[in-house]
């Protein structure tokens, strides 16, 4: 496996990409609820994102809006996978070399394995702006989900868009 990306290759990475970001530091935000406290100022629409792993060890990187419901009894038949269930904290640091509390898209840059499939919800496509963390809980990162789409294409993870 390469170097992993720290949040500053990762941006200048979008900007060699062409990508335009807009990067926010924040106290560490470890779920949705401590988030929204530190979010006020920060436009665009707030994803949680959900590593998963199915039941044929395929893993998942599952993002939508935070105010979705997700429910993993039906989400397999939606991403056409088997039965799912979290992926583990070390199989996270071992796949994406990010911690919990991480958990974003931008991850997937290293995936260099391409171990990992990425499903965005649909809805969120049409929004102005989407805010990920930059592979730390310390600050948001904003873009256009074209832009996302553009990013992830690069990194060899083509997203799936799925109504969730």
């Amino acid at each position: 496996m390469t170097t992993p990306h720290t949040r500053e290759s990762l941006l200048a990475y979008l900007e060699n990409l062409g990508i335009k970001a807009e990067t926010f530091d924040h106290p560490p935000i470890f779920t949705v609820a401590e988030g929204e406290e530190h979010w006020q100022g920060i436009p665009g629409t707030h994803c949680k994102n959900l590593f998963l792993k199915d039941a044929k060890g395929q893993m998942w990187l599952v993002s939508c809006p935070i105010k979705r419901k997700v429910d993993l009894k039906t989400l397999p038949d939606r991403i056409g996978s088997a039965r799912l269930s979290f992926g583990s904290a070390d199989r996270l640091r071992a796949t994406l070399s990010i911690e919990p509390g991480s958990v974003t898209p931008f991850a997937l840059a290293n995936d260099t394995e391409k171990k990992v499939i990425c499903v965005l919800d649909r809805s969120m496509m049409a929004d102005e702006r989407l805010v990920f963390h930059p592979l730390v809980n310390t600050a948001s990162t904003l873009l256009a989900p074209e832009a996302l789409v553009t990013f992830l294409k690069a990194t060899g993870h083509a997203p799936k868009l799925v109504t969730l």
